[in-house]
């Protein structure tokens, strides 16, 4: 019997894998032995990305990827139009998808803007742009410290902050409680879409042989799909799952909102390291107003919960260091290591985590009340909810 099923399982991956080796096969005829169709089509169209650009005293540093389809070779160099000598971390010719840094010692003025193009061996330039040359920050323990403070105070404190709002939703009525439930949504609707066309934004900014698009969708689903899991497994249909319903789902918002805060920092660190440093104090003032309201959205789907005080501190604790903690890590990346392709990934998982989070409440919603948001307490909550963070987003640019 053993011997028969071993049989029908090597029988069946042999029929699973004959196609994918059929063409290999003729990939493998095509790229080694050639057909009419394939001849010389001129010059291979090349591409490179500036992934970062650093200063430093005396020494401009560029981080650049080969997003081509073919090899390149850097050939030369020029600053502001005037060539200049460099080195290179690897050999000249970058392979596809591969990265080179590009160290160039050049004595730089504060203030001023520097355009950095490379020209490859066939002549083709691609161009990196410092639009405000500043000192860039070193990952030193004084810069560390100072991304931390930043991180704390736009993120974690305005959280906790606006978790003070619990005592003043455990008293009001059902319909007030439906509205703030409401707002909750409309708060993270906002944030959902808000966040979606910065990541279509950001995605434009890729090379597309990273394919931005497919990175979106990815981080969309797959956030969406852990946090399904973790709230089957938190809450699931027995007793004891449908008591921890409204603490999963708070835990579930502080997860998203963190995520979204994530990239907040992100925005706040890279400002600083490309040099607008007044651009991210502006960020700073703007994301702690902005980000007061998430509290709100923390609290709603527990403010009825009855427990005991010290549980119930200890829980908004947490929630306020999930919520608000990832911005501190967010200021870290943004400025010492920022990527665009991360940066999008990170802003795509924000997004999925939202949304579901968005229809964890909603069906929490539905079992108390059909109408949901058919009423006025549920309509004009959504309403007033996109209304604050569309108010208090005016406070952000960037």
């Amino acid at each position: 019997m053993t011997t028969s099923n071993n049989r029908k399982t090597t029988k069946t991956l042999i029929l699973g894998l004959l196609p994918v080796v059929l063409l290999a096969a003729i990939l493998y005829i095509i790229v080694k032995v050639g057909l009419p169709f394939f001849g010389e089509g001129g010059p291979p169209v090349e591409e490179l990305t500036f992934e970062q650009i650093t200063l430093q005293n005396g020494q401009i540093t560029a981080e650049v990827r080969n997003t081509g389809h073919e090899k390149l070779t850097v050939s030369q160099v020029q600053v502001n139009e005037a060539y200049v000598n460099y080195s290179l971390d690897v050999d000249p010719v970058i392979p596809r998808l591969g990265t080179a840094t590009i160290t160039i010692p050049y004595h730089w003025v504060e203030d001023e803007p520097y355009e950095i193009v490379v020209v490859s061996s066939i002549g083709t330039t691609f161009v990196g742009e410092v639009e405000v040359a500043q000192l860039t920050p070193k990952p030193d323990a004084k810069t560390f410290g100072m991304f931390s403070l930043i991180g704390i105070f736009v993120g974690v404190i305005p959280v906790l902050l606006g978790l003070l709002w619990r005592p003043f939703l455990a008293k009001v009525t059902d319909k007030w409680y439906k509205f703030f439930l409401s707002v909750t949504v409309g708060l993270l609707a906002y944030l959902a879409v808000d966040a979606f066309g910065e990541s279509f934004e950001l995605a434009g900014e890729i090379s597309g042989v990273l394919q931005g698009l497919s990175i979106i969708f990815f981080g969309i689903f797959s956030s969406m799909y852990v946090l399904t899991l973790i709230n089957n497994r938190v809450a699931g249909p027995s007793n004891e799952g449908r008591k921890t319903k409204g603490i999963a789902v708070a835990y579930m918002v502080a997860i998203g909102i963190g995520l979204h805060n994530l990239g907040e920092g992100l925005a706040i660190g890279a400002a600083y390291t490309l040099g607008e440093v007044g651009l991210g104090a502006f960020l700073i003032i703007g994301f702690m107003i902005h980000n007061l309201t998430e509290g709100l959205a923390i609290v709603s789907p527990i403010s009825k919960k009855q427990d005991t005080p010290k549980n119930l501190i200890m829980h908004l604790v947490i929630l306020g260091l999930v919520a608000g903690g990832p911005a501190i890590f967010g200021t870290w990346i943004g400025g010492f290591v920022y990527s665009k392709v991360l940066a999008l990934l990170f802003l795509s998982i924000g997004i999925g985590a939202i949304a579901q989070v968005i229809y964890e409440i909603t069906k929490m919603m539905k079992k108390k009340d059909e109408s949901t948001f058919g009423d006025i307490p549920g309509g004009t909550g959504i309403i007033v909810g996109v209304l604050i963070m569309y108010v208090t987003g005016l406070f952000v640019i960037g």
